[in-house]
């Protein structure tokens, strides 16, 4: 088989795998966690992008106030607080993600306008909403990319709820087939991960400010340096 019929067959391939994939299995990568009714939802920061070649809404419920989910969102970024995934893999791709287990004080300080890196050289995220316990909002410099967060109290709770709006101007179809079966899926392994990663901290954040001892560097159990026992 000549080298052209062998990309020619191959071209097919993929976009047979992505049809599949679109009909079986998309609708539930792309909304993972959330309600038809949270996927359906008009969120801040969708007039950003009011036309988006992709669209995925994830959501996962913390056992916590919005108080407590808050600090970790406003202090994500690469040579700031990280994502909360898997830093392994971010930093394949020259991330330089480390994430904290700890709310960081001096990453607190957010406003609209402000600009962080993804990772060295790559687009810088804008800040473009903010309300406070309530909605965040980034659009990349690029225009190709809104992603925006949602806090909605729910018993006591919070359901926290992140929404991707991607834009692929100019992509083929066989681009467009690849990002379908290689792309959609990854970022699933990777945002589960980092919804988790926040609840994990969020939680663990609530139980201490409900003990009255919220401390963005907890210390360990035991003796303090300079304490003194009997």
């Amino acid at each position: 088989m000549s080298a052209a019929r062998r990309l020619a067959a191959a071209v097919v391939l993929a976009v047979g795998a992505a049809s599949a994939y679109r009909v079986g299995l998309r609708d539930r990568c792309l909304t993972w966690g959330s309600t038809a009714a949270e996927a359906d939802r008009a969120m801040a920061g969708d007039e950003l992008m009011p036309d988006p070649d992709v669209v995925a809404t994830r959501a996962v419920t913390i056992d916590a106030p919005p108080s407590a989910v808050w600090p970790w969102l406003l202090q994500m970024g690469s040579g700031r607080g990280g994502a909360y995934t898997y830093d392994w893999i971010e930093n394949l791709f020259g991330l330089s993600m480390h994430s904290a287990d700890r709310v960081l004080p001096e990453f607190q300080d957010v406003a609209v306008g402000d600009s962080f890196e993804l990772g060295p050289g790559r687009p810088h995220m804008r800040v473009e909403v903010l309300q406070p316990e309530r909605a965040l909002a980034f659009r990349f410099e690029d225009g190709t990319w809104v992603w925006s967060f949602g806090l909605y109290p729910q018993d006591g709770s919070t359901r926290l709820v992140s929404r991707n709006r991607i834009a692929t101007p100019g992509a083929s179809l066989p681009a467009r087939a690849v990002s379908q079966l290689l792309v959609e899926p990854g970022s699933l392994v990777m945002e589960r991960k980092m919804l988790l990663g926040i609840k994990e901290r969020a939680e663990r954040l609530a139980r201490e400010m409900r003990g009255d001892r919220w401390d963005s560097n907890p210390r360990p159990p035991g003796p303090q340096p300079g304490a003194t026992t009997s």
